[in-house]
């Protein structure tokens, strides 16, 4: 495992409870804009960040492990003193928050995590998909990302939102794309899900082609001791951009239900 200082934006009261917000592959830490203002309103300092490859963030030679997702949070943390926080993340940033309620649960407070997977195959996919962004760039993935990302009647109604997040995606660097794909390839976290001990919710998207509730959502749900399940109408992947209302209020419900 290594770290690098992933760049970062803090939001809210210095003395709040910290809710640091994780992201997908081919996004940064823009996706969660509609959840900062609930969040800070409600006392929260909130920490969102590029994941390595992503962003601002520095661009290590890959490829990465989850090791290395995950190793980067805890060092975030440690910069910023904090010595524990709440750990919402979607996709590829719910596989670092599961890789870290195996390893590091003394460091999180609870843990939601939408829109993800403990194992998402087949591996050959992921691998194919390195290769094509590492040939021609993510502006070969961005098309069929936000696909995924949004259902079909949102993207029709804001095509603004669908330029924005296509942008995003191409504007991601090639190789931090392809080396968080190996990352996901080489993920398989099912036999783990027993030792998180972490408050948790799982929240997945009613419409979403790449981790749909079932199998991925229950799986994790059953796994992880003590965690529920809940499913967001009309949301494809990326389901706290396109009904935020709803991923908000559940990521509220659960970092608040221990207050």
């Amino acid at each position: 495992m290594s770290s690098v200082r992933v760049h970062r934006v803090v939001d809210g009261p210095e003395t709040g409870p910290v809710v640091v917000l994780s992201t997908s592959i081919g996004s940064d830490h823009r996706m969660w804009e509609p959840q900062v203002a609930p969040l800070v309103e409600r006392g929260f300092r909130v920490v969102r960040y590029d994941t390595r490859g992503h962003g601002a963030s520095p661009v290590p030679a890959g490829p990465y492990e989850l090791a290395d997702l995950g190793g980067d949070v805890l060092a975030l943390l440690d910069d910023l003193g904090v010595r524990r926080a709440h750990f919402a993340g979607l996709s590829l940033g719910g596989m670092t928050g599961m890789w870290l309620g195996v390893h590091a649960a003394e460091r999180l407070a609870s843990l939601t995590l939408c829109c993800t997977s403990a194992r998402l195959g087949p591996p050959g996919m992921w691998a194919e998909r390195a290769r094509l962004v590492r040939a021609e760039g993510p502006g070969a993935v961005a098309e069929a990302g936000v696909g995924r990302w949004l259902t079909a009647g949102y993207a029709h109604s804001h095509p603004d939102r669908v330029a924005f997040l296509r942008d995003m995606i191409a504007g991601q660097s090639a190789e931090g794309y392809a080396s968080c794909c190996t990352a996901i390839e080489r993920m398989d976290l099912l036999g783990d899900l027993p030792k998180i001990t972490v408050p948790t919710v799982v929240i997945a998207g009613a419409d979403d082609p790449s981790t749909p509730a079932e199998p991925h959502g229950r799986h994790i749900a059953e796994g992880i001791p003590g965690a529920r399940l809940e499913v967001v109408a009309s949301a494809a992947h990326l389901g706290s951009y396109e009904q935020p209302g709803e991923f908000t209020r559940l990521i509220l419900e659960r970092i608040t239900e221990d207050e």
